[in-house]
């Protein structure tokens, strides 16, 4: 096992992270830019070093400076996080090089995995269906070509990255011809990548997502799936699990065919598997992320699993000390991301509190909120016996949660899950509006 562990990240996932190395004994090692040199990663870390300026380009993506500060603290490996560099092959050949484990994937695994077009069609030789699409699309010409095979409305999406950039919803010839170089500048700006693929639009669906965990011995346990049909613009915002739209036999055999498909495709550490559900019950493979998700302590609070702890220790090659049969979906779990909606200094925090109630942030009182970073303040996660008492809880937890000083979108979270069709659990992917 690792005996300091550098975290290349900020924010909540960077104090997430920090805490779960504390509990396992081991040291770690903050890394911040400028503007985030008071903040709470910082301030729990056993050592800190500045990188760079506020800019991402200048710091969290620095992957030279980031790799300095491991050789320097003599950090033995490092934890991305999400964003960032958690999915560049380029940071994990980088760290290896080093002598320093990354921890997630290797680069090999990853580049294999982040094309989608050809992790689509690895996946559609095991018994999960990849929605219908094309590879990578040359021009605008053959783009127009595969449109009118496939029939419209078609979804326009890069090959590589994620977090909703480059996806296009088009409905005719027209808009495609509009959109395919807007998308192709996007991705290459986002992503280093401006490689873009068409695949059918499904809809109306719910966004489904099922969480596994694997290691090196071959062993792959499926943890449930989370329902992420509450987005705007791509952005999930709520997330639950398990789904209301999910029955127990359409679980069980979701989480076998994940499981069968992640030991064909030989890969270890924490991963997601995302599909869209149609309304016939279909569920229809869409990517596979290779790092933890923002939304990982829905599946956390639900089964007793501690996703971080047990990355850490994939990555140092420990075998999993659990089986499929040891997990247990017991309840229900909601989470509710908190953003901020502009820049400003937090005059006052209250988290609130009571059984099974986690708010997972970086804020304290007087911190400022960058303007060069993502706007997620922390993430509200309850857990209760039933759906509808996790929906009652997570209304009490909205209304006492304060964030003084920063526009936050906790009214409108507290709309959404008071809507009738929330409550209900018939919404879907259109609930905010998003066709």
């Amino acid at each position: 096992m690792f005996s300091k562990i550098l975290i290349a990240n900020r924010g909540e996932i960077a104090v997430r992270i920090i805490r779960a190395c504390k509990e396992m004994g081991i040291a770690t090692v903050a890394v911040y830019s400028e503007p985030d040199r008071e903040t709470l990663h910082v301030a729990l870390a056993d050592e800190s070093y500045c990188i760079g300026a506020g800019p991402a380009e200048d710091s969290y993506l620095n992957e030279d400076r980031i790799l300095a500060a491991a050789e320097v603290s003599g950090a033995q490996a490092i934890h991305p996080g999400y964003g960032f560099l958690s999915e560049n092959a380029h940071f994990a050949r980088a760290c290896r090089a080093n002598g320093i484990v990354f921890i997630g994937p290797d680069a090999e695994s990853m580049e294999r995995i982040s094309d989608k077009t050809e992790m689509k069609r690895v996946i559609a030789e095991t018994r999960l269906r990849p929605i219908p699409g094309t590879g990578v699309l040359p021009d605008v010409a053959a783009a127009l070509e595969a449109a009118a095979e496939i029939g419209y409305p078609v979804m326009l999406k890069a090959r590589s990255g994620g977090g909703g950039r480059g996806i296009r919803e088009l409905r005719c010839p027209e808009e495609l011809e509009q959109a395919f170089p807007l998308a192709v500048a996007e991705c290459a700006a986002a992503f280093g990548d401006g490689a873009v693929y068409l695949e059918k639009y499904v809809w109306p669906a719910r966004h489904i997502e099922m969480q596994i965990l694997s290691d090196e011995t071959g062993q792959v346990v499926s943890l449930g799936e989370r329902d992420c049909s509450i987005q705007r613009r791509h952005q999930k915002l709520i997330e639950e699990s398990p789904s209301p739209a999910v029955s127990p036999e359409q679980r069980r055999r979701l989480m076998d065919d994940v499981a069968d498909a992640v030991r064909t495709i030989g890969y270890v550490g924490v991963g997601t598997l995302e599909f869209l559900l149609d309304q016939e019950g279909h569920f229809w493979f869409m990517e596979m992320n290779v790092r933890l998700q923002v939304e990982h302590p829905v599946t956390e609070m639900l089964t007793g699993v501690d996703l971080v702890k047990w990355q850490i220790r994939a990555a140092a090659g420990v075998a999993l000390r659990f089986h499929q049969e040891d997990i247990a979906l017991r309840g229900a779990a909601i989470e509710c991301r908190i953003n901020a909606q502009s820049p400003g200094r937090l005059r006052m925090l209250h988290a609130p509190g009571g059984p099974k109630v986690r708010f997972d942030t970086y804020l304290v009182q007087g911190v400022e909120i960058s303007p060069y970073y993502d706007s997620l303040l922390g993430k509200l996660i309850v857990c209760a016996t039933t759906r509808e008492e996790a929906v009652r809880k997570m209304r009490a937890a909205l209304c006492e949660l304060v964030i003084d000083g920063i526009p936050t979108n906790i009214e409108e979270q507290l709309r959404i899950v008071s809507d009738e069709r929330f409550m209900s659990g018939s919404y879907d992917l259109t609930l905010l509006g998003q066709t």
